[in-house]
């Protein structure tokens, strides 16, 4: 076998091998976005209390696992309510209220003065301090 014959055979062996690659890679995607989309629609099921009759309950192990997953890799962590809860009386359920907000807003410094606002934001750590 001649270095061309080779080379030519390395090349079909590498594009058949990222072809290969890039419909796995395809299907996972796929897949993913579908266990996503259900996942979503589970947790809009959970929060308006929409629970079918008969629905499996998700161990308590799993749901542990699944939130230390989450937590371990800076994810958020949507709580939803408990299979106790869900089948719960209407009278039972809890009042939902307004999410909070998240965040601080400006403080008066001495002067009484707010800091200034500006588009930029390169160095926001000391305005507290400076005004």
């Amino acid at each position: 076998m001649s270095a061309a014959e080779a080379m030519s055979r390395f090349r079909a062996e590498v594009g058949a091998a990222v072809t290969r690659a890039r419909r796995a890679a395809g299907d996972i995607g796929e897949r993913n976005a579908k266990l996503r989309e259900r996942t979503r629609d589970l947790a809009r099921q959970a929060r308006e209390r929409n629970v079918e009759p008969g629905a499996r309950v998700t161990p308590a192990d799993v749901k542990d696992s699944a939130t230390g997953f989450r937590h371990d890799r800076g994810l958020p962590v949507e709580q939803v309510p408990t299979a106790t809860e869900l089948v719960a009386p209407e009278a039972a359920r809890p009042v939902e209220t307004e999410p909070a907000t998240l965040g601080s807003s400006a403080v008066a410094g001495p002067s009484g003065q707010l800091p200034r606002v500006s588009d930029d934001d390169e160095d926001f750590s000391q305005s507290r301090i400076l005004y």
